[in-house]
């Protein structure tokens, strides 16, 4: 008897080791978790992005536009239906934990003519006879979860729905992240089209010069093809750039849920949008604060119950059902007649299924591998989005700065060029070489201010936009980071640099009438 009882012991104990969940396997390396920041950072700056980060670039146009993609965003809508189906699967799982009850109600008549008699030795009889038969019941049936599989494919359910509502956080930052770069390359475009513009009409204005010194025999006919030249090489670029804007606007349209036509932007310029400044916080905060970190680890919870649900898929199923209810040959004396009820107990094991369990089993461990591999990879580049982020906005700020006094030192030395050829001190290619430093340095400067601004964008999305998560509903343990950034790497943050004068408003005006 004490061997029997021990023997049960030791089953009852395995069949309830069977039923336990194992504990997601911690999967971050001490390497992969950087002590601090190694790029400048701007001193003073706030730390971690605010949850309206893109208002600080004080743009109330590209706020309205991010407001409306928040609303009608497509992509984001589909994020959102996303996280319904998650959230429908999750009931799905759910519901194999509890019995199911089903009512049924029958009713039936049969009949027959020509039969047999009734009576023992009587003579056939012709008459039609029927026979109602009426029954009312209720069926229940319940799996046993003693080994656990219902209850891990519903824990990989809730993983799988909470990876989903990380997912449209990081489909919502992106959408905002992309709506304030688009709009930032409409108005970066036409910013360039307007400096092309205005090279063009110094060059117009130069080769009206160049046509009156040629008409009184100053000039040969050399410098006149060349300024031509010029001016139809200048002339050429402003198409290209007026598509480039199109498509923008159009794509940032798109962004927003609607048509591009009868869309439009307000701004010219980059002129009143800033480049706000942010700092990183400890870097082990960092995978708090990033939506698709969140949706990695998730991923990585829900293929790992997915595994125990596997290894459970081994053991027995128990199943009980139960029916009962009443039957009557009479309707009206249907609750009176007689009751009936039955009771099953199922017990199920696979013997032989041709590798099937065992497949599934190996199938749940490599999208466990693949997540553990995923994961990892998200958290390494989630720091190496910050590293990129912060190193590009403090190298276009620098950049931004030198490029403007470039500019403002090529805009003096054209005006200069330009009053030297009117009085014949400088011939027509210091002009040109002039004019062309001017109008590169400008175009550059639009380029790095679009840069540098995008820049600013990126380093919000690479520090997450603002969102963070609950760390108790965290299934990996981060550890503890001891520096937020190092002390050498902090820079001043750059004024905004003064918009250059434009070399029209410098040269002297055409004395010389030119002939068409």
């Amino acid at each position: 008897m004490t061997r029997f009882l021990s023997s049960s012991s030791i089953l009852t104990l395995s069949l309830v080791l069977a039923g336990c969940a194992t504990p997601v396997p911690q999967v971050l390396k001490p390497t992969d978790l950087p002590q601090g920041f190694e790029a400048p950072v701007v001193k003073n700056a706030p730390v971690w992005p605010s949850a309206d980060w893109w208002s600080g670039f004080g743009s109330p146009e590209m706020t309205g536009f991010i407001a409306t993609a928040q609303k009608d965003n497509l992509t984001l809508a589909q994020a959102y239906a996303a996280v319904l189906q998650a959230q429908a699967e999750a009931g799905i799982a759910r519901s194999a934990l509890f019995p199911t009850l089903d009512a049924n109600a029958s009713a039936q008549r049969s009949g027959s003519k020509g039969g047999s008699s009734v009576i023992v030795g009587a003579p056939p009889t012709n008459k039609f006879v029927s026979e109602d038969q009426f029954s009312l019941g209720l069926a229940a049936a319940y799996q046993l979860d003693l080994f656990g599989k219902n209850r891990d494919t519903l824990a990989a359910a809730d993983e799988a729905l909470r990876s989903s509502t990380y997912a449209q956080e990081v489909v919502e930052l992106t959408v905002n992240a992309t709506v304030a770069n688009t709009y930032l390359s409409v108005l970066a475009l036409r910013e360039r089209i307007k400096i092309a513009q205005d090279n063009l009409d110094a060059v117009n204005r130069i080769l009206a010069i160049v046509k009156a010194k040629v008409q009184n025999g100053v000039s040969s006919n050399l410098d006149l093809a060349q300024e031509q030249a010029q001016a139809a090489a200048q002339e050429a670029t402003i198409p290209a750039l007026k598509e480039q804007e199109r498509e923008a606007k159009n794509s940032l349209a798109v962004l927003l849920g609607r048509v591009p036509e009868g869309f439009t932007v307000d701004a010219q310029n980059l002129n009143a949008v800033g480049a706000p400044a942010v700092a990183p916080g400890l870097p082990s905060d960092l995978l708090l604060r990033r939506p698709d970190v969140a949706e990695a680890e998730a991923l990585l919870a829900s293929s790992h119950a997915n595994v125990d649900a596997a290894r459970a898929a081994f053991f027995p199923s128990i199943g009980l059902s139960a029916q009962g209810g009443v039957a009557s040959s009479t309707l009206g004396k249907l609750f009176s007649g007689g009751f009936f009820y039955s009771l099953a107990a199922q017990a199920l094991q696979t013997i032989f299924d041709g590798g099937l369990l065992s497949s599934e089993s190996d199938e749940a461990k490599a999208v466990q591998l693949q997540d553990v591999a995923n994961y990892r990879s998200v958290v390494i580049s989630a720091f190496a989005d910050v590293e990129r982020a912060l190193g590009e906005s403090a190298s276009f700020t620098e950049q931004e700065g030198l490029l403007a006094d470039e500019v403002k030192n090529a805009a003096e030395a054209f005006r200069i060029s330009e009053l030297q050829y009117r009085e014949g001190v400088a011939d027509l290619l210091t002009v040109l070489q002039a004019q062309q430093t001017l109008f590169t340095a400008e175009d550059q400067l639009v380029q790095t201010k679009l840069a540098r601004r995008q820049a600013s964008v990126g380093l919000y999305q690479a520090l997450g936009g603002g969102w963070s998560s609950d760390a108790k509903d965290n299934t990996q343990k981060f550890p503890a980071s001891t520096v937020a950034v190092m002390p050498e790497a902090a820079i001043e943050p750059a004024p905004a640099p003064a918009p250059a004068a434009t070399p029209a408003t410098t040269a002297a005006p055409v004395t010389t009438p030119a002939k068409p």
